[in-house]
């Protein structure tokens, strides 16, 4: 059987906040459709690791590629636009734009790559359904309570079809039937596009619903192994 190929790789990556040490040779390698949860107690580099995979955080020493670029050698506009266009991002707090609807919301990374408006409209009803909140596409954020909100935030994500999702505790604000129902559209998603989903969690029923688990410990990986 042919190997998937690589989506993502971190190697040997070091990341500090002032004097405190995120990340200590942090490694990590993800295959195209691989499901990966990223765990470890609080303050152990998750959610830098996931932030260094998107580009968003440049590390201090190691390297990291995603979909065959080495992010070192693209500079922040590069970045950007690879961020758009291959890497669907959900950040813990949702980061939803206030002034803009929920459809408005959703659709605005294919606007930024100048889709037609009626035609990223229809991808955004689409994955608000999808995701149980379609009734709720003309409200803005604030009218939104943090679950609902979080929804909104997974379908921006996968609006795009990117082939990395990343995501940062998703399913933190929904109680346990609602994550599990949002897990299972994530996870149906990618599979359906072939991309790689890494979900940073603190719950062990995530973790178990995905692939393989990642576990970090004072910045470092410390066990990689298939869930059970």
């Amino acid at each position: 059987m042919t190997a998937s190929p690589t989506v993502a790789r971190a190697h040997h990556v070091h990341q500090s906040y002032g004097r405190s040490l995120a990340l200590a040779g942090a490694s990590v390698q993800v295959a195209a459709g691989e499901r990966v949860a990223v765990t470890g107690p609080s303050g152990s580099g998750k959610s830098t690791l996931l932030l260094t995979l998107a580009g968003v955080l440049r590390p201090q020493s190691g390297t990291v590629e995603v979909v065959g670029h080495d992010l070192e050698t693209l500079d922040d506009a590069a970045r950007t636009r690879l961020r758009r266009r291959e890497i669907g991002l959900v950040l813990q707090f949702g980061q939803l734009v206030p002034e803009l609807t929920a459809v408005q919301n959703v659709a605005f990374p294919l606007l930024l790559e100048r889709s037609p408006r009626e035609e990223a409209e229809a991808a955004a009803h689409h994955w608000l359904e999808r995701l149980g909140v379609g009734d709720l596409a003309g409200q803005r954020p604030g009218a939104l309570s943090g679950g609902e909100q979080q929804r909104v935030a997974i379908a921006r994500a996968l609006v795009t079809s990117p082939r990395l999702v990343l995501a940062d505790e998703p399913t933190g604000a929904l109680d346990t039937v609602t994550a599990e129902e949002v897990l299972e559209v994530m996870r149906s998603a990618a599979a359906e596009s072939g991309a790689a989903l890494v979900v940073v969690t603190h719950d062990n029923r995530v973790a178990a619903a995905l692939d393989r688990e990642v576990v970090l410990r004072d910045g470092r990986v410390v066990s990689e192994e298939a869930a059970r």
